[in-house]
């Protein structure tokens, strides 16, 4: 199992929909998360990518000197980069990293903002180049361990003799990661990625994804690793978690959530409609109807594109639930919380412990041996917990 964080490039608050307890997007925050995930023991970070997100690749070079074991996953986005150019900012990464590079595969589902970045394929033409774009991308840092260059002649991108002469660290190339919810995206995931990637949606329904993914995977003589993201809100009681919940959405008003669900609409992503059906296009409001399994909640999606659901609970719930995604052959949770800095340490302090042995004994704090806590009445060291 291993457990990613999300930096908020797109800014972060105390409450969805609204400036109240804003924070600024700075480096120093930045700096700030991503510190706190390294020293918590986070596998990662997830960086957003988007018009609304500050530039991924730049977030991630600036934060490097700043952790010692964190990777990172950052975007390639077909139609905005060229396969070639991509694989050697890979491999400038990765080098420099020491192999703490992991790649997003985007295909991008909001038309308004591809055309305004330049690109005006339809759905199914974007899928298509994504493959061809992977594809370039992978044999080029493949080949560059052994000096050969390649070439390829497609529907969308063509290259004649690329190659790279500074090959990565990790071999044969730093992993593949993607999401998408339509047959194409399930089928560009079985032919070339290493690990799909689903939104927060009902058990029942990612076990569909998987064995679609999986089946499809094994048709081509291939194995793909799986994966979720989701928010996360625990808290010590179930009470005090929904108490959390209801608090996030507080600000919200009628007006905003409308406009927020309009421009979602507009959207020709199939996770994204998929998302907007749990909530019924934000006309679902009340804890009754946004819970839309165990302790899983679909109010952060009334105005927050992409990832809209959140696990809510007490520790042992969401370690629960989280248990039964991994269940299901997940074996990867990019979660994230409001706001950032401070979810990364409750989450690390009240569901770490309850997680599987095999990643318990990889966390840091697991290896020392304290004292922890504050030593009390200047002499006594803080008893160890039970739990």
């Amino acid at each position: 199992m291993q457990v990613f964080w999300f930096i908020p490039t797109h800014g972060d608050s105390r409450y969805l929909g609204t400036s109240e307890g804003a924070r600024e997007v700075n480096h120093d925050y930045l700096k700030q998360i991503a510190q706190a995930a390294d020293n918590l023991g986070y596998e990662g970070v997830l960086i957003p990518t988007g018009r609304s997100c500050e530039d991924p690749w730049v977030v991630a070079s600036s934060l490097l000197p700043a952790t010692r074991r964190l990777k990172f996953l950052v975007a390639v986005r077909p139609g905005l980069h060229q396969p070639a150019l991509a694989a050697r900012m890979a491999a400038t990464f990765d080098r420099l990293s020491g192999g703490r590079l992991l790649i997003n595969l985007v295909t991008g589902g909001d038309q308004a903002e591809l055309e305004g970045d330049g690109v005006f394929q339809d759905h199914a033409s974007r899928y298509e180049q994504s493959a061809e774009f992977i594809r370039i991308w992978r044999e080029i840092i493949t080949r560059s361990h052994k000096g050969e260059s390649y070439d390829f002649e497609g529907k969308h991108l063509s290259v004649k003799g690329a190659k790279l002469l500074y090959p990565p660290v990790q071999q044969p190339h730093p992993p593949v990661y993607f999401g998408g919810s339509s047959a194409p995206a399930h089928e560009l995931a079985a032919e070339q990625v290493d690990a799909y990637l689903t939104w927060g949606e009902p058990p029942a329904d990612v076990a569909k994804k998987v064995a679609d993914v999986r089946a499809r995977a094994a048709k081509l003589g291939r194995t793909v690793r799986f994966g979720i993201r989701l928010h996360v809100i625990v808290r010590e009681t179930e009470d005090q978690a929904w108490a959390a919940a209801d608090a996030l959405i507080s600000r919200l008003d009628d007006d905003t959530v409308i406009r927020a669900q309009a421009a979602l609409a507009r959207m020709d992503s199939e996770g994204q409609r998929r998302m907007a059906a749990l909530h019924a296009g934000g006309q679902k409001r009340s804890r009754a109807d946004l819970e839309i399994s165990p302790n899983l909640w679909a109010g952060v999606g009334l105005v927050r594109g992409g990832a809209g659901t959140a696990l809510v609970g007490n520790p042992q719930q969401v370690a629960d639930r989280i248990q039964e995604y991994a269940e299901l052959g997940l074996d990867t949770f990019v979660l994230s919380g409001y706001p950032h800095l401070e979810e990364a340490y409750r989450f690390a302090e009240l569901v770490f412990p309850l997680l599987p042995r095999a990643l318990r004994d990889r966390l840091p704090g697991t290896l020392l041996n304290g004292p922890f806590g504050e030593v009390v009445a200047n002499q006594y060291v803080a008893r160890v917990s039970q739990s």
